[in-house]
């Protein structure tokens, strides 16, 4: 028996949006890959019982051009995960957004066994010190190798996150985001 998989548009918000269904994973891969060719667009399918995401690969790039530009941001307002996602792709970062702690989490954890190469993960500023603690610690357990900027209102700090900045606007922040972005070095 095939496995159902729903199919969904990444949009330039960082949001998603459902658009077709699909039996069995070489249907996914077959609708996935016309999709993303007729229209230019980015999708995903996703196994909803089991969390199961499926991308459409180009398999002469793999990852190598994807993954190390990847950044995933924890926003609290749903204006702001706008605002700085749409910021951040025209910078030339693709970025995934999730509004607050629990679908950061859920998103996180469903996409856990793909390797999404995210380098940088950006905790908003309008949660409290407490829920972005949390957030900054539970991705440290999952993503250790990875870099988190904390953007924190006044007089307030997450100890346990790599950067801190206070939100002032986006000057304030991306010099962080560019130097966590720059090109691994070869040993």
């Amino acid at each position: 028996m095939d496995r159902e998989y729903d199919i969904f548009e990444s949009l330039t918000d960082g949001s998603s949006i459902w658009r077709d269904h699909a039996s069995g994973l070489q249907d996914a891969r077959s609708k996935l890959n016309r999709l993303v060719r007729d229209t230019g667009r980015e999708y995903f399918a996703v196994h909803l019982p089991t969390g199961q995401v499926v991308f459409p690969v180009n398999p002469s790039k793999v990852t190598a051009e994807r993954s190390p530009n990847r950044i995933f941001q924890v926003a609290y307002s749903e204006k702001l995960r706008f605002v700085r996602a749409e910021l951040l792709r025209n910078m030339g970062y693709a970025v995934i957004s999730a509004l607050g702690n629990e679908a950061a989490k859920t998103l996180l954890t469903s996409l856990s066994t793909d390797d999404l190469g995210i380098r940088l993960f950006i905790v908003g500023h309008t949660a409290s010190a407490e829920t972005r603690k949390e957030m900054v610690d539970w991705i440290k357990a999952k993503y250790p190798e990875a870099k988190i900027l904390a953007l924190n209102p006044p007089n307030e700090k997450v100890p346990t996150a790599d950067y801190n900045v206070r939100q002032n606007g986006p000057e304030a922040w991306l010099p962080f985001v560019a130097a966590s972005m720059k090109p691994l070095q070869a040993s």
